[in-house]
């Protein structure tokens, strides 16, 4: 199955050089070039029957050129593929890979080669739909590989090519975790966009979509290593930057990262506005990352006490019934029935999609905790006392636990109360601080309306001339 997709993406990087470059035409112009071309597609005939027979006709057509010239690099390209990936030979193929950059500076178009550079660094680096299929090896050959690249950039003078292989190579440092080779790289391309003037040592911001790539990196590594200092700083600048049209995928990695650290931070709003950001980003750049970025947006509503159901928005609804999402939508049931014990046993069968994330995990007692404070404020709503005993039987938690979590919520001003710790019980006050403004204004109003009683009685008595309480004269006159 490998061979089958190995052949097809030649044949497909073969069709697209000639289709963009009416290579047909010129072929025909030039002498020899059909047997050339012959030569070319037996030799690649012979792939998958007999490989050594296909790189002894792809060398024959290398050395027969008498210069350099198209159907000698596309006979490299095929030797270079042939060895790394299908014969498991890599030093075999730095070889050829070696031989192949110095065609770079011939008549083959600057944009082939490096579509090709490209594709062969896809293939080293095992990257995309090439993932599965290339062979694991050595650090110190991936190394070889962009090395030879960058020399061959240099002598060319092609800072396009040199920059996107150092991406390329950053990227597959930061997959593998490897940030000590990754350092170097970030300072080459940091160097990259500083100004030309050199007046500065800020980025140059008219290369913004390069400085977008270069930040995703970046915060991604930052994020990893904990490092949340520089994380932000990283986050605040990739947020300066104006002048770009960056790939959905970049900008849901900073995205991303982002929301994960005003996580860390309990921002919950700013939380959930970069975190919905990120996977839109993600959903329309087709990257898989936005189921588990989903995840992090449905937590983070369930942690900052929202009622809004997630799922409720036309971006997420389609995800509602996702295998991997499944478990996420019925723990936002149990939370808004505010069932404390459906949420547990949810998160206890389901580690693999929940909990199995280091980072959800980490928020899970807060999880916990929000969802039985909520739940201690709407059960206690029809009582002016409740026992602790009680309360810890039903959330299945000591009774310790319990009074922290009632004295946050009186601490919090959440409920108006005090713990009886003799008698085990919580005190409620039903008359809370509105309580006693109201009560207040209507015995005032009374004693006002009594007062105004009074006085028109008084004052009746006096018009008939009568003597009220032994005042002569009636009674005094009001203040």
């Amino acid at each position: 199955m490998s061979d089958d997709e190995f052949m097809m993406d030649d044949a497909a990087d073969d069709e697209e050089y000639d289709f963009d470059y009416d290579d047909d035409e010129d072929e025909e112009e030039m002498d020899g070039a059909g047997d050339v071309e012959n030569q070319y597609y037996k030799a690649k005939s012979l792939k998958e029957d007999n490989a050594e027979a296909a790189l002894k006709a792809f060398r024959s057509i290398i050395d027969d050129q008498p210069e350099k010239g198209e159907w000698g690099f596309k006979a490299l390209k095929q030797m270079t593929k042939m060895n790394y990936l299908h014969l498991h030979r890599p030093e075999k193929a730095i070889e050829t890979y070696r031989e192949l950059l110095g065609y770079t500076k011939t008549n083959v178009t600057r944009n082939y080669a490096e579509k090709s550079i490209n594709n062969i660094l896809d293939y080293v680096g095992g990257e995309g739909k090439h993932a599965a299929l290339s062979p694991q090896v050595p650090l110190d050959t991936l190394e070889e590989f962009y090395e030879a690249t960058r020399v061959a950039c240099e002598e060319a003078k092609n800072e396009r090519l040199s920059t996107k292989s150092n991406l390329k190579l950053a990227k597959l440092w930061l997959d593998r975790k490897e940030y000590t080779r990754l350092a170097p790289i970030l300072k080459s391309l940091h160097a990259t966009c500083a100004p030309v003037n050199g007046s500065s040592s800020s980025d140059d911001q008219s290369k913004g979509s390069l400085l977008l790539e270069l930040y995703a990196i970046e915060i991604q590594m930052y994020s990893d290593l904990k490092e949340n200092r520089k994380l932000k700083e990283i986050y605040n600048a990739a947020m300066q930057v104006k002048n770009a049209i960056p790939h959905p995928r970049v900008m849901g990695a900073i995205r991303e990262c982002g929301g994960k650290m005003w996580m860390m931070e309990k921002a919950w709003a700013k939380a959930s506005t970069d975190l919905f950001e990120s996977f839109r980003q993600y959903d329309e750049s087709g990257s898989t990352q936005r189921i588990q970025v989903l995840k992090y947006l449905v937590l983070t509503y369930m942690l900052m006490g929202s009622e809004i159901n997630p799922f409720d928005s036309q971006e997420t609804k389609p995800y509602k019934n996702d295998p991997q999402i499944i478990a996420m939508t019925s723990l936002v049931s149990a939370y808004q029935r505010r069932d404390v014990k459906e949420a547990e046993k949810i998160l206890k069968a389901n580690r693999a999609t929940i909990t199995g994330d280091a980072f959800i995990n980490y928020f899970v007692d807060d999880l916990l905790r929000s969802l039985r404070t909520q739940y201690i404020i709407d059960i206690i709503k029809p009582y002016t006392r409740m026992e602790l005993d009680s309360l810890a039987k039903t959330l299945n938690i000591p009774r310790g636990d319990v009074e922290e979590l009632v004295v946050s919520l009186i601490l919090d001003n959440k409920i108006k109360g005090k713990i009886n710790q003799v008698n085990g019980l919580l005190i409620l006050d039903r008359f809370n601080a509105s309580s006693r403004e109201r009560y207040q204004a209507l015995h005032d109003m009374s004693t006002q309306l009594e007062f105004l009683t009074d006085k028109i009685e008084a004052e009746k008595l006096t018009r008939e001339g009568g003597r009220v309480g032994g005042w002569p004269g009636g009674l005094p006159a009001f203040g």
